[in-house]
């Protein structure tokens, strides 16, 4: 998810910003719904066919409440979705509920080309929704988008690996430089076959953990970056010691792309999304693989968060936004989506949703991972600022040619600031 989401991002921010403004509106719904009208909704969403007969089967579960509320569905790949959902929003012409980011959140939102969702609270049910999770579709007073589900930043380990070596468990929670031992020490007992770990520094999102750590964020709730250069170049410079040789060459990783170093059972560890728990076990082969706390320099800090990156929305321009709304809700609240879904459209975000979940085998371990780790669960962060997902494909690249060898981290680091001022200034 990390790498379409932001291939897809990069290609389309600029443009996008441009494109974007001032396209919709947002007028309240001016009519009551009315069950016995026949109404057509077009519904959009990214995945691939095992979602597409998941979703399809969730629109028979829905039409078995709603018979006259029509579900028309088209879906793509996740590149190809946001250049069309692009053209649709500066033609205002979105569909009426569709797949959504909170990557674009700030862009399709402030723009008016997503509905406030509290102009139709008689037809969305938002108390089973923490907090928290609400956060990630809001702005300001506007509730622009629900989730469907969540994950937490988490360290996978290959059980298989350590026990073939004989090498301990990292110790959940360690601070970053005993979690670095540990890489160093896994990849001299395994002489690199495999490595102890990636180098991952390369992620934005352990940054993130970082700044979250010192009260702390990545972006303002004004839009702005919420780091300095400063702050940044201890990041990359951390990193030094995990690319000289603890961590898996980065010339390695190029090789097997889009394999991960972890998927590719070239590394004994990799640091990721808890919802990617079940395609590592695929790509792996592994038998058993335990999840662990990531690292953290302060024990007491509320770094962790709930990402709800995968949402739900309604265009503002669509004729029945009580009919939309009712679909929207079934998707992200009905007993019959956790039931169909479980946990592929990550760890479900509401609690009625959940109770027709069943969690078992892997879903039932990421289960017990969040909540093994919610003492650490802190606020959400403010809303991802316009080009985020540009900035965040700048930083993985950044961090690829540190691993390359092709750019010290100053270089880096001016590169990364003067491409944010040109996407924040757009």
């Amino acid at each position: 998810m990390f790498r379409t989401r932001t291939l897809a991002a990069a290609a389309l921010a600029t443009a996008s910003m441009i494109v974007l403004a001032g396209c919709g509106s947002s007028a309240a719904p001016t009519s009551e719904f009315d069950p016995d009208e026949e109404v057509s909704l077009d519904f959009a969403w990214w995945g691939n066919d095992d979602r597409a007969n998941r979703y399809n089967e969730l629109i028979e579960a829905f039409n078995e409440e709603y018979p006259n509320i029509e579900i028309n569905t088209t879906f793509t790949d996740f590149p190809s979705y946001w250049e069309q959902r692009q053209v649709e929003a500066a033609s205002g012409s979105l569909p009426d509920v569709f797949q959504f980011s909170d990557s674009y959140l700030r862009q399709y939102g402030e723009t008016g080309n997503i509905l406030d969702l509290n102009e139709v609270s008689d037809y969305v049910d938002f108390s089973t929704f923490d907090e928290g999770l609400l956060g990630t579709g809001r702005l300001g007073d506007a509730q622009y988008s629900l989730p469907t589900g969540f994950s937490l930043w988490a360290n996978f380990v290959n059980d298989d690996l350590l026990a073939e070596h004989g090498i301990e468990l990292p110790e959940g929670g360690s601070s970053y430089a005993e979690f670095n031992d540990w890489i160093a020490a896994a990849t001299d007992a395994t002489g690199g076959e495999p490595f102890g770990g990636t180098d991952y520094t390369q992620r934005i999102q352990v940054f993130e953990l970082q700044l979250r750590a010192q009260g702390k964020s990545l972006y303002t709730e004004e839009g702005e970056l919420g780091f300095t250069e400063d702050e940044l170049a201890a990041y990359w410079e951390s990193g030094a010691e995990l690319r000289d040789g603890a961590a898996i060459p980065q010339q390695e990783l190029e090789e097997i792309s889009p394999i991960s170093g972890f998927g590719a059972t070239l590394t004994a560890s990799e640091m990721s999304w808890s919802n990617f728990l079940g395609g590592y076990l695929a790509d792996s082969g592994a038998s058993s693989i335990t999840i662990v706390a990531p690292p953290t320099d302060d024990p007491s800090a509320k770094d962790l968060y709930r990402q709800g990156g995968l949402q739900v929305a309604v265009s503002a321009n669509t004729d029945h936004p009580e009919a939309a709304a009712i679909f929207l809700d079934f998707v992200v609240n009905s007993e019959a989506a956790g039931e169909i879904f479980g946990t592929t459209l990550g760890f479900p975000a509401s609690s009625s949703k959940l109770a027709g979940a069943t969690l078992e085998g892997a879903d039932a371990q990421v289960a017990d991972y969040i909540a093994s780790v919610e003492d650490r669960i802190g606020d959400t962060p403010p809303p991802a600022v316009v080009g985020y997902g540009s900035l965040e494909q700048k930083f993985w690249d950044l961090g690829k040619e540190l691993g390359l060898g092709t750019k010290t981290v100053d270089e880096a680091v001016a590169e990364f600031f003067s491409e944010a001022e040109v996407i924040l200034a757009g």
